[in-house]
């Protein structure tokens, strides 16, 4: 059977509508991807509210001329930005003569967890665990079957911004859309680019974008630790613009063309005059002092919110990095990695269509829908059958 599903993603500069198709042939087809820049948001709300709706309009409009067909339905990304994670430990007693954790064992320590949000402001997107334990034995996400007298969980739900649900719900009904589910983008980047090995270990996505930066912390299949900066690459260009006295479109095509790391000799950057007059060029050596301070205050945030805010990484913890904000350049990358002090890897390439950077969270966002219905097609687990299933169940609003 196939299913056709539209989603949004709401990004720093751009929004993202794409449309995919889910067949037993194809895990997910993606068959149009409508994209509108516009003036983003911060931590605070929208940039431009006036601006949204046409910038929301013109995005599904590209989505629905690219698959021939009008979306009358969509599901909404909510933002780093408009979400707050809440993890929280919960134990269980075991229950009969020889007892063994069930499926409504594990249904009862979400139940349990989720009274501790009770006077948590906003709505629940998602909700996944980062472990179970039965007794004092090792971290699992397979407990169904194991024997025990009690359980402890450790459960992460994200909370999606109440204005945001409701502003979005609004605009779409005023363009004849309902919208069927909200998604944390953040889960399903998480889940997308950290593989199962290097979230038992638990990782660390930086998502770098135009106006913020996002980290991610993931142990299992939970995010239990986020934090959104409200700098990114648009930072960088700024500080071009402002030392250099161009404009931010010229600055931002020399942030674009930069290389960290890499000395060139005699590399220069040309900026066209207008109106007809001369164009300046700029050497590296003007421009490379200027980039890395930019860059410099931004990894020290990072920095500080690894280290100090989150800091449980391991010697086997990876960091990993995406978004459109630094991951372009040559040598970017390594160059976040001397100044963080432990190693950072590009994320893999999971899809053949839209594998750049700055489509990571909506690809994320699509990803996790997807999983989501292929779960709750399949039978509900019960002894010996995989716990996954069941709590993949509870995902999306």
């Amino acid at each position: 059977m196939k299913t056709t599903v539209a989603a949004i993603d709401f990004g720093t500069s751009k929004i993202v509508t794409l449309v995919a198709e889910n067949s037993g042939s194809q895990r997910c087809d993606i068959v149009a991807a409508g994209v509108a820049k516009y003036d983003g948001y911060l931590t605070e709300g929208w940039n431009n509210p006036g601006q949204l709706d046409e910038a929301i309009r013109r995005s599904i409009n590209d989505a629905e001329e690219q698959s021939g067909s009008k979306i009358r339905e969509i599901t909404v990304g909510v933002p780093g930005a408009f979400t707050r994670v809440y993890a929280t430990q919960v134990t269980i007693t075991l229950k009969g003569t020889d007892p063994r954790v069930t499926s409504g064992d594990v249904k009862a320590a979400f139940d349990k967890a989720s009274q501790n949000l009770a006077n948590m402001p906003g709505v629940v997107i998602h909700s996944s665990p980062a472990w179970f334990m039965v007794d004092s034995g090792k971290k699992t996400l397979e407990p169904v079957g194991m024997k025990g007298r009690e359980m402890t969980a450790f459960i992460s739900f994200v909370v999606g911004n109440r204005f945001f649900v409701d502003d979005v719900t609004n605009r779409m009904a005023d363009l004849g859309i309902v919208v069927t589910s909200f998604y944390s983008t953040s889960a399903g980047e998480a889940m997308l680019y950290l593989n199962e090995q290097e979230r038992d270990h638990t990782s660390v996505l930086i998502d770098m974008g135009y106006l913020n930066t996002e980290i991610i912390g993931v142990e299992g299949d939970a995010i239990i630790y986020h934090k959104v900066l409200d700098v990114g690459g648009g930072d960088i260009a700024v500080a071009l613009a402002e030392e250099l006295d161009i404009s931010l479109s010229a600055a931002e095509d020399i942030k674009r063309k930069y290389v960290y790391g890499i000395e060139t000799s005699g590399e220069t950057y040309e900026v066209p005059g207008a109106d007809g007059q001369k164009g300046t060029t700029f050497t590296r050596e003007q421009v490379k002092p200027i980039i890395n301070k930019a860059v410099d205050e931004i990894c020290e945030q990072i920095k500080t919110a690894i280290d100090e805010d989150f800091g449980s990484l391991g010697s086997w913890s990876s960091v990993f990095m995406t978004g459109g904000g630094m991951s372009f350049n040559r040598g970017g990358k390594e160059y976040m990695a001397g100044k963080l002090g432990r190693p950072v890897q590009e994320t893999p390439r999971r899809t053949t269509k839209l594998n750049s950077h700055s489509f990571s969270s909506a690809l994320g966002l699509m990803d996790l829908i997807i999983d989501t219905i292929e779960q709750q097609r399949q039978p509900a687990a019960g002894v010996g059958g995989r716990i996954k299933d069941f709590f993949r169940s509870l995902l999306g609003g």
